[in-house]
């Protein structure tokens, strides 16, 4: 960009240049509610620290994004368009983050699509962009998409680095400076082989962020926790899924204290942590094929909660049963430049290969209850309820509600 730049101060890469046109972006209240949208969601009630915002995050996918623009050598245009796009690709994000997505039934692509080019923000962005050029950068299609929604994306590299730093654990350490300088864009980006340790240790930083994390046992209880307060909200009318980018935490959490039963229920159990307990829980390594289960249909899951409610005399609104939320670890695919062939990165490491089969060692189907109703679970099982694989005896393992961290 020619015109000048100014800097913002980001915990985790120091200075940020930004420039008069974005800044003139970031004044439009579709980007600042980002600042009012938590990173982490509930996970600072298990992690401190973790009270980092979306608005944060989408400045360092920005920062990132430049960097790599800058080192694939594209023109002034392209490299602008890739800032916007990694400022803005959280721009649909609803309160909460990731914790409402799935009550909502449609990705916050979707909702940034939406805000990107039929809200008031078009406007500014249309006097440099074309708005759909940014939209499809930000769902990864294009010659550019992968550089911000790809396998090994600027986005994921910002918010594992991000979050590992704010929650205090240890695995998101990541040479962001040796993975960019070593990918080139052809028809996608492609790794060149003296980058593969780096991008090993971002996968296995990933790999491991979600048990301690994103998928931590007590992460788990708290998104179903809000994930039907919020569903209760829908149901009662007093708040629209397609409307939810014009809501903020604040905006939900109120919403709910102010409403009766469920949602209200909910939500102060969450302001006071007197979370469900996990009654039952089976790691899904014992079951011959575990991939199937993180696809049983939503319809299944809400059916066997209704049995197990009428099965053992609980409220139904207190039944969750609840499935692990792991990724696919599509990086594996990369593909890798070795003199003049390409290989993906699972041939080229055996460390990427072996954490595609040990994704499914740490998590488990569990049902969550109220404390006072566990005991009365004492004869249930997983397979009366849900069609699962069948059972291996592959090694003994260690259930999540035998070892707790927290």
């Amino acid at each position: 960009m020619a015109e000048g730049k100014k800097f913002i101060r980001d915990s985790i890469h120091g200075n940020l240049p930004i420039y008069e046109f974005e800044l003139g972006v970031l004044d439009y209240p579709q980007v600042q509610r980002l600042r009012r949208i938590k990173q982490l969601g509930f996970i600072s009630l298990i992690y401190p620290g973790a009270n980092h915002s979306r608005f944060e995050h989408c400045m360092g996918t920005m920062h990132l994004a430049s960097k790599l623009a800058d080192n694939l050598e594209l023109d002034q245009y392209d490299k602008d368009l890739v800032r916007i796009a990694g400022l803005l690709h959280d721009i649909g994000h609803a309160p909460f983050s990731h914790a409402a997505e799935a009550v909502l039934g449609f990705p916050h692509e979707e909702l940034s699509a939406y805000v990107i080019k039929e809200t008031s923000i078009k406007d500014k962005l249309s006097e440099k962009f074309n708005v759909n050029d940014i939209v499809d950068i930000i769902n990864g299609k294009g010659r550019l998409g992968p550089i911000i929604s790809g396998e090994l994306d600027m986005d994921r590299m910002d918010y594992l680095v991000r979050d590992s730093h704010y929650t205090g654990v240890a695995y998101g350490v990541i040479d962001t400076e040796r993975l960019i300088n070593n990918l080139k864009l052809e028809r996608e980006l492609i790794l060149d082989i003296k980058g593969v340790q780096a991008a090993e240790a971002a996968l296995a930083a990933r790999y491991q962020m979600y048990p301690s994390v994103y998928q931590h046992h007590t992460t788990r209880i708290l998104n179903a926790m809000f994930r039907r307060a919020l569903k209760d909200l829908m149901d009662q009318g007093l708040i629209v899924a397609k409307d939810m980018y014009k809501y903020d935490d604040s905006d939900v959490v109120s919403l709910c204290r102010a409403s009766t039963g469920l949602s209200k229920d909910l939500m102060e159990r969450l302001d006071n942590r007197r979370l469900l307990k996990v009654a039952k829980s089976e790691p899904v390594n014992t079951f011959e094929y575990p991939e199937r289960i993180f696809k049983i249909p939503k319809d299944k899951i809400t059916k066997a909660e209704e049995e197990i409610s009428e099965d053992f005399g609980i409220d139904r609104d207190y039944v969750f049963l609840n499935l692990p939320d792991y990724p696919h670890f599509n990086e594996m695919k990369t593909l890798v430049s070795l003199g003049d062939k390409l290989y993906h990165l699972n041939e080229i490491s055996s460390i990427v290969g072996a954490l595609s089969s040990a994704r499914f060692n740490s998590p488990d189907i569990c049902l969550y209850l109220p404390k006072e109703e566990k005991d009365k679970l004492k004869k249930f099982k997983f397979e009366n309820y849900l069609d699962l694989p069948e059972k291996v005896n592959r090694f003994d393992t260690i259930h999540t509600d035998q070892v707790k961290l927290f």
